[in-house]
């Protein structure tokens, strides 16, 4: 269902689209076993845009954005991020998971370390950062998704929204030039997902590459220069949203559509 709290007919602000390649997929294949899970997916993310990623459960949304920091193994086809090559290099993994930020359903924090610890953890160890340094840039990013009074309590003792709008600021501590998060709203309380929209709103309000997987159409509105739909392992259609949204050509993408907007 839609997001009440976004308006569905605000048209979304045009910040800039580079003409740089961010991501590069190219005839793209994944199975599980026997299971064929995505089928020649051919698709270029530009610099500076936002995708939003839809289609009914099983589609394969989830595993084609964990293809791309190779959380999930693809077994055909090319991957380029950033002009990198995804392959079994293993620096070339860590290259690109280093540009590349992953924001999940369920937020992943490490429960016995503070927020502040959640956040510095991985510069001070990947990235090599004085831990000062780091926890500055943790504090600079606490307050930019507005909890940086949460810093020094721990996971369990904040709300779902709280606990991922830390997600969010953990991995911009990385310092990511593509942000991937996958359905990151669905595990929250229906009050609990404005705050974390209105945060991704913000980051893509200041140019940050994302692709995001969620069923919240009002922010896909709001945001998103692209809307793709997914089914049965396939990208069926895309286009922007004004034209997704009120002129979809695919009968599924209207089914679909009829269905998550009740109309």
């Amino acid at each position: 269902m839609a997001d009440p709290a976004i308006d569905a007919n605000v048209t979304p602000p045009r910040m800039e689209v580079s003409e740089e390649i961010a991501v590069q997929i190219t005839d793209m294949n994944k199975w599980y076993g026997s299971f064929h899970v995505l089928r020649d997916i051919n698709l270029t993310v530009h610099r500076g845009e936002r995708i939003v990623i839809c289609g009914p459960s099983g589609s394969g949304k989830s595993t084609l954005i964990r293809c791309i920091n190779a959380l999930e193994e693809h077994q055909k086809g090319r991957i380029e991020v950033d002009g990198t090559l995804l392959s079994s290099d293993l620096k070339n993994i860590d290259k690109i998971r280093s540009e590349v930020g992953m924001c999940f359903q369920h937020f992943n924090l490490f429960p016995h370390l503070t927020i502040l610890e959640n956040c510095t953890l991985a510069p001070i160890w990947v990235r090599k950062t004085p831990k000062k340094e780091a926890e500055q840039a943790a504090m600079h990013f606490l307050e930019k998704v507005k909890i940086p009074d949460q810093a020094n309590k721990y996971p369990g003792q904040l709300s779902g929204g709280q606990q991922q709008r830390v997600a969010i600021a953990r991995s911009l501590c990385m310092k990511p030039r593509i942000m991937l998060f996958d359905e990151p709203t669905s595990a929250l309380d229906p009050e609990m997902i404005k705050e974390v929209l209105d945060t991704m709103i913000e980051l893509a309000e200041e140019g940050m590459t994302m692709l995001c997987v969620t069923h919240e159409m009002g922010f896909a509105q709001a945001v998103a220069n692209r809307v793709i739909f997914m089914d049965q392992g396939q990208i069926v259609e895309q286009n922007e949203p004004k034209e997704f949204f009120n002129n979809p050509k695919s009968d599924r993408t209207k089914l679909f559509l009829s269905q998550i907007l009740g109309h």
